[in-house]
C-alpha cells in the first residue's frame, strides 16, 4: 500500500505535535525517540503552524544559547485526543517507534 507524502507529512506534524505535549520536547529528545533527521524534526516544528497548531520554544531559566523546550500553546482545529486514540495507526503509517 503505497501512503501519499500529503498523508505522512501530516501524520508527521501530528506525531511531533504529539510529542512535545507529552513532554519530548526538544529536538535532541525527538531526534533520540524517534530516529528521524535533525533538519525533518526542526522543519516539522516549524511547520505545525501551518496546522494552526501554537507552538513556542520556552527558554530555561538563567540559560543560555536556546536550552529549554518545545510547548504546544494552542492545537486550533485539531483535536488532540483522536491523535492518541489512532497513535498507532500514525507510528505505522511513518515506521516510528
Amino acid at each position: 500500500m503505497t501512503i501519499s507524502k500529503t498523508k505522512t507529512s501530516f501524520y508527521r506534524r501530528l506525531y511531533v505535535a504529539y510529542l512535545i505535549d507529552n513532554g519530548i520536547a526538544t529536538v535532541p529528545g525527538l531526534l533520540e525517540y524517534t530516529g528521524m533527521p535533525r533538519r525533518t524534526a526542526q522543519d516539522t516544528i516549524k511547520s505545525l503552524a501551518d496546522l494552526d497548531i501554537v507552538c513556542t520554544f520556552k527558554q530555561a531559566q538563567g540559560e543560555r544559547n536556546r536550552s529549554g523546550m518545545y510547548v504546544i500553546e494552542e492545537w486550533g482545529a485539531i483535536n488532540k485526543h483522536w491523535i492518541h486514540d489512532n497513535l498507532s495507526d500514525i507510528k505505522m503509517v511513518l515506521d516510528y517507534p
